[in-house]
């Protein structure tokens, strides 16, 4: 199997050693790399699956899962594991993009997630996810002592822009106190 190859994370010992992250109007400017680093760099895993990083902002991001022979199901496409574990990577970019100011001060933990595989996916797929409501109420809820839930809506399409499968995530920041 052909290894994948990352590039360092910036930083890659979890929120303790957060670089600066300059704050407009009170929300974390945060770029694609940056995204990207984070999630490969705190989640192992997603080096494993090897999504890139196509596009981000705050409250949305786009993956695609190159098509990869060894990620196969037995029909010839990317194997129902990898669809779901595409959706949730992208959902997670969505929400380490919108709440990584928050890290030092709440852990974000996936609660819940429901998938429905709607067609045969074959080749390379793409994975959008979509905050469910705006980050800024989800911080107010943090910031009042609340332990916040929120959903992430995700669609994953082939090439062809035909929807294989479609997931939601429920997601919540887990104060670290």
């Amino acid at each position: 199997m052909k290894a994948l190859s990352y590039p360092e994370p910036a930083w890659s010992a979890g929120a303790a050693e957060l670089p600066y992250l300059p704050v407009a109007c009170g929300m974390a400017t945060v770029d694609l790399a940056t995204v990207r680093n984070a999630l490969t760099g705190l989640v192992p895993f997603v080096r494993l699956i090897g999504p890139e990083f196509l596009e981000h902002e705050e409250g949305r991001a786009l993956l695609r899962q190159p098509d990869r022979e060894e990620l196969h199901n037995h029909v010839g496409g990317p194997h129902a594991g990898v669809l779901f574990s595409l959706a949730e990577t992208a959902s997670g970019a969505v929400v380490i993009g919108a709440f990584m100011d928050q890290l030092p001060i709440a852990t974000p933990l996936a609660v819940s997630a429901d998938i429905r595989y709607l067609k045969l996916a074959r080749g390379e797929v793409t994975a959008e996810a979509l905050l469910s409501r705006p980050a800024a109420d989800v911080r107010a809820e943090l910031a009042d002592g609340g332990r916040p839930e929120f959903d992430v809506a995700v669609t994953i399409r082939r090439a062809d822009g035909e929807m294989v499968a479609e997931m939601t995530v429920r997601w919540t920041l887990r104060p670290n106190d």
